[in-house]
């Protein structure tokens, strides 16, 4: 697999941003440890060990990457060269979380730091800082949130890869193969088709359907299933896909097919729904609401959506009680099903872009239930 980012421009225009942010936000800079903060950033892909690699952005001034001399070559494939940032790596018997003070300008300074940062590393860097930070989520919220035009179209391209894949499921779905060998197929076909990996694989027969978050078993397939298939992972330069599509094996009950023809529209309702200014809680009620409706209320168990980027699952979350406004640029989600336990499930889920005047959905494969003919 070839590692790949986006043109250091991109990058670029981020640390700006997020100093900026740092900035407005009163604060004399961000410290960023290894994690999706760091790769969104300078798009490193650096793990985080018991020695520090940090990324040091101050409101006003230089960006510095603090990191141990054997981790150096952790720093190639990112953008830390071309943007010119300044390296100080250190060797044991070094401070480096002095190292970070001093890139920040001294102790006493209010900094803020990525939630992914260890205890490890917040307790000595906080004691010589003099201060407890705070969390950089808020500064970084919004800009994860608004995806820029290289994301998009990353975005495009992941969510018609899986696209391409569950073209291929319907071939999988054969009566007396296993939820199992089903998920080997696919996570084959996964990569086959562009991912770099397959992150999750969700196959839920019959019963299984029922639990939203089943992964696969030894259960083997029946004539009359209903199958929940889940599937989603990272494309180069790593954003994710995660689309649901749900298959009959041989023609549905006729009641089957009656609800879910009522979680199709659901999902319509809740896409038609995205616009800027609209809020997450409204387009998780246009889908909650139709299902209600029919007295389908008690089947609808999880939030309608979640944000999706370089991890799976963060900001905008579309769930009751988020007021938030949708704005041009968010990526998430659009995902309700419905859950019979002990009988079956159903779900239905895009990846959508909100555009200028509404969504934009990266996956493109029909939504009707899909019916795999008896072989």
């Amino acid at each position: 697999m070839t590692i790949s980012r986006f043109s250091t421009d991109v990058y670029a225009q981020r640390l700006q941003t997020a100093a900026q942010a740092a900035g407005d936000a009163g604060l004399a800079g961000l410290v960023i440890t290894p994690g999706y903060d760091l790769r969104y950033l300078v798009g490193s892909r650096a793990q985080t060990f018991e020695r520090l690699t940090a990324l040091v952005l101050p409101a006003d001034g230089d960006p510095t990457i603090v990191v141990p001399r054997l981790e150096l070559a952790s720093l190639k494939e990112s953008a830390v060269t071309d943007l010119g940032v300044a390296v100080r790596d250190w060797v044991d018997g070094e401070n480096p979380y002095a190292m970070v003070v001093e890139a920040l300008g001294g102790p006493g300074r209010n900094a803020a730091v990525t939630d992914a940062m260890p205890a490890l590393h917040l307790l000595p860097l906080a004691d010589l800082l003099g201060v407890v930070p705070v969390l950089a989520t808020d500064v970084l919220r919004r800009l994860r949130m608004i995806k820029d035009d290289a994301e998009i179209d990353a975005l495009r391209k992941a969510g018609a890869a899986i696209d391409r894949v569950h073209a291929r499921v319907p071939e999988f779905l054969v009566p007396g193969r296993t939820e199992a060998d089903v998920a080997a197929d696919i996570a084959e076909a996964i990569v086959a088709e562009g991912h770099s990996e397959a992150a999750f694989i969700i196959v839920g027969s019959g019963p299984n359907g029922a639990d939203p978050h089943h992964e696969c078993s030894d259960r083997e397939l029946r004539v009359g299933d209903i199958v929940v298939v889940d599937i989603g992972g990272p494309y180069e330069p790593g954003y994710n896909s995660d689309c649901t599509r749900t298959y009959s094996i041989g023609e549905p009950d006729p009641e089957v097919a009656r609800r879910y023809a009522l979680l199709q529209q659901a999902q319509q309702a809740a896409v038609a729904a995205v616009r800027p200014g609209v809020t997450a809680e409204q387009v998780d009620a246009a889908a909650r609401d139709v299902l209600a409706a029919e007295g389908l209320a008690e089947a609808f168990v999880h939030r309608t959506g979640h944000g999706i980027g370089l991890s799976v699952h963060e900001e905008p979350y579309i769930v009751a009680g988020n007021n938030l406004p949708l704005e041009r640029g968010m990526a998430f989600s659009v995902e309700p099903g419905v859950y019979f336990p002990g009988q079956w499930g159903a779900r239905i889920e895009d990846i959508v872009i909100v555009t200028e005047d509404g969504a934009q959905s990266v996956n493109n494969q029909p939504h009707d239930l899909v019916v795999v003919p008896v072989r």
